[in-house]
């Protein structure tokens, strides 16, 4: 199973290695359209190679959907933390009760009445 994983990751990293040697040409990116740009009288652009941007618009959408999906899940991770403590406050409540229940009697009886 091991060498799977690793010849999936050796093929992945080929691909990214062949995506960015082909794509090495400088591209010019703006940061505001001409019409915004001219109202602040900035033009903030950036060159960069074309893999850098196709990689980087990858991380940023994994990154979006990482969080997007954790606030999604927000609402079971509070329900699974509300049913562990009422577990643990169940689990408690049954601990008092057989303590009760077994109070006064022998030692042995209570370890055979709890094992069944």
């Amino acid at each position: 199973m091991r060498y799977i994983r690793y010849s999936c990751i050796a093929v992945f990293a080929v691909a990214l290695i062949a995506v960015a040697l082909a794509n090495r040409g400088s591209v010019t990116l703006k940061l505001l359209p001409d019409e915004i740009a001219g109202l602040f009288a900035v033009a903030p652009t950036v060159s960069l190679p074309l893999f850098l941007v196709i990689f980087g618009g990858i991380l940023v959408g994994v990154l979006v959907g990482f969080v997007w999906e954790w606030m999604r899940e927000h609402t079971v991770r509070a329900e699974n933390a509300h049913n562990a403590r009422e577990v643990r406050r169940l689990m408690r409540e049954v601990k008092r009760l057989k303590d009760e229940k077994h109070e006064g009697q022998d030692e042995v009886l209570v370890l055979l009445d709890e094992a069944s």
